[in-house]
């Protein structure tokens, strides 16, 4: 976790400073609540909690828990989620297109990430869905 504090002394130093946090998620807690029309459909509902590990994927820095809507089918949800770090939590919001880059909105985030804006990619590391590069940009 040292290498976290020391990537985000900027931030907490200054709210100009923009910042990046690269992180993978480790996405091994996933269920889809199927709502509708049988197997995938709109409004069906994806929650998940998962395990967020440093950029080289070989330490557990943290955990997120969120949750997506079905929009179009086999393409999109619509997404929002809390990613839990040393100093805080950041929270995003967005598409979440199915087996490529996703681009959300940082809507904000609690201590050391009070009042972070900013967008976050979300980089599939296999065609499998089971982990995720997650590069914050925050401002």
């Amino acid at each position: 976790m040292a290498a976290i504090l020391v990537i985000l002394s900027p931030l907490a130093a200054s709210a100009e400073a923009p910042v990046t946090i690269v992180v993978v998620e480790r996405a091994t807690n996933n269920t889809v609540t199927d709502t509708g029309a049988r197997n995938d459909s709109v409004g069906d509902i994806l929650t998940f909690a998962n395990d967020i590990y440093d950029a080289h994927n070989k330490f557990m820095v943290g955990s997120n828990d969120g949750y997506c809507l079905r929009t179009v089918v086999g393409k999109t949800w619509e997404c929002a989620w809390s990613t839990k770090l040393d100093g805080g939590l950041i929270t995003v919001q967005g598409p979440f297109h199915d087996g490529k880059d996703s681009m959300l909105a940082i809507t904000g985030g609690t201590g050391i990430y009070v009042g972070a804006t900013g967008q976050m990619l979300l980089h599939p590391r296999n065609d499998r869905g089971t982990a995720y590069d997650m590069t914050f940009k925050l401002r």
